[in-house]
């Protein structure tokens, strides 16, 4: 998960982007703070991966706190001015999101800082998840001890998504994380109803509630469609395919 910390003199605004990092499962909320000090603190302190940070605060604006920060952590500047645009990205901000934000404009800053911060690397093969036999309709998932195996059925799965050394599949009941890799498990699940749409995500075809430009949504979940996949995907949609089931 990524540490994340929403910095913005005026609490609402503050209030908007912690929501935005509750609802990205990918994100972890360590605070919201109106004061520019105590977000560097935490900083310096190692205690943060991600701040969203407003450029016009009274004490410290957001300019000044990227240059003292050196580089500790990784910033998406948030502001109504986008004159500064230009100087944050001369200081490596991953993104520069300007006010009011949406959701899925959020979500693609996000998406970017999760690229940089959690980016995916081999697993070693006793880690994979246990492999299925064909015609079954679910897969065994490794669990936190050697011999524990999680049954999950296919349709159960609303989506999976890969988070750096892990893999976490969501149904509508829970969440069940894993020490695998995002490629291998793709190679163990039925396509259809399964596909990949982002280097981070594999979702259920039969679970999307609906396509709006390079944004899939199931249940409330709004999950990005990858450049590199795009066009087969939607060359699924378009042709209607569905699961096997």
């Amino acid at each position: 998960m990524i540490r994340c910390l929403a910095v913005d003199d005026e609490s609402y605004a503050s209030d908007i982007i912690a929501a935005f990092i509750n609802k990205t499962p990918f994100l972890d909320l360590v605070g919201t703070t109106t004061n520019a000090f105590e977000a560097l603190n935490l900083v310096q302190e190692g205690k943060v991966d991600l701040v969203f940070l407003d450029i016009q605060m009274p004490e410290l604006t957001g300019i000044q706190f990227l240059k003292i920060c050196g580089g500790k952590c990784k910033v998406i500047l948030t502001t109504a001015y986008p004159e500064y645009a230009l100087e944050g990205f001369d200081l490596d901000v991953v993104d520069y999101l300007l006010k009011p934000i949406s959701y899925e404009r959020f979500y693609k800053a996000a998406t970017k800082a999760q690229q940089i911060l959690m980016p995916v690397v081999p697993v070693q093969q006793e880690f994979l998840l246990k492999p299925v036999t064909q015609g079954n309709d679910f897969i065994f998932i490794k669990g936190d001890t050697k011999n524990k195996f999680i049954k999950v059925n296919y349709d159960d799965i609303l989506y999976i998504e890969g988070l750096k050394n892990y893999v976490s599949v969501y149904t509508a009941t829970q969440r069940i994380v894993t020490y695998q890799a995002l490629r291998e498990l793709e190679t163990e699940l039925p396509q259809p109803p399964f596909y990949r749409i982002h280097k981070s995500y594999i979702i259920s075809l039969e679970k999307i509630k609906m396509i709006d430009g390079n944004t899939v949504y199931i249940n409330d979940q709004a999950i990005p469609v990858g450049e590199t996949y795009k066009e087969e995907f939607f060359k699924v949609v378009r042709e209607g395919k569905k699961g096997g089931n």
